[in-house]
């Protein structure tokens, strides 16, 4: 059986088997088991058949690509795009944007502070602190305390931008480097 034979059968299997679990989704409770039977009956096949036309393993592969690509293609097709809803503002959102706060100098300046040295000092108690307490080899330790600090630097940069109360985010990152150290001294690297 030529193999763009068997990935259109793939494909439409894909997109009836997606569209009865669909329609079981849509339906009233006494219909829901029989388009659910439906749905998962042939999307079990569509996903065994293709192992004994093209390979135990080529098979399956190519059935579960094109069957994710059927089912998309059903949902994409039941996409309703709505107006947008009048008289809504964007006061009520949860994390207003950083143009809607209130600013100040000395709020520009503490959240400069806080997004670029002392979240990187934080970074660096973390990393530190691992490195220290972490068990293993030290040049594992060292070079896993390291990477760390990126990841947890541009953490304390994207919180501490996104925060709305910037003497909460002080607070959480003083401490933080405040105690990493802490706890790294109590060791010490040995």
């Amino acid at each position: 059986m030529p193999d763009l034979l068997v990935m259109t059968l793939i494909l439409a299997g894909g997109v009836a088997g997606s569209w009865a679990l669909r329609r079981a989704w849509r339906a009233k409770a006494a219909d829901k088991p029989r388009w659910r039977a439906l749905g998962w009956t042939t999307i079990i096949v569509t996903l065994l058949w293709p192992a004994w036309v093209m390979g135990s393993v080529r098979g399956p592969f190519i059935g579960v690509t094109l069957l994710s690509v059927a089912a998309m293609v059903v949902v994409a097709a039941g996409v309703q795009v709505r107006a947008a809803r009048a008289g809504r503002t964007g006061n009520g959102s949860l994390a207003p944007e950083p143009v809607e706060r209130p600013t100040t100098r000395w709020r520009t300046t503490l959240r400069w502070l806080l997004a670029g040295p002392i979240g990187m000092i934080t970074a660096m108690a973390v990393g530190i602190c691992y490195a220290v307490w972490v068990p293993g080899e030290p040049q594992t330790r060292l070079i896993i305390g390291a990477l760390i600090v990126p990841a947890v630097w541009g953490g304390a940069m994207a919180w501490t931008l996104a925060d709305a109360r910037i003497l909460r985010a002080t607070a959480v990152l003083v401490g933080t480097a405040l105690a990493g150290f802490g706890i790294s001294i109590l060791k010490g690297f040995t």
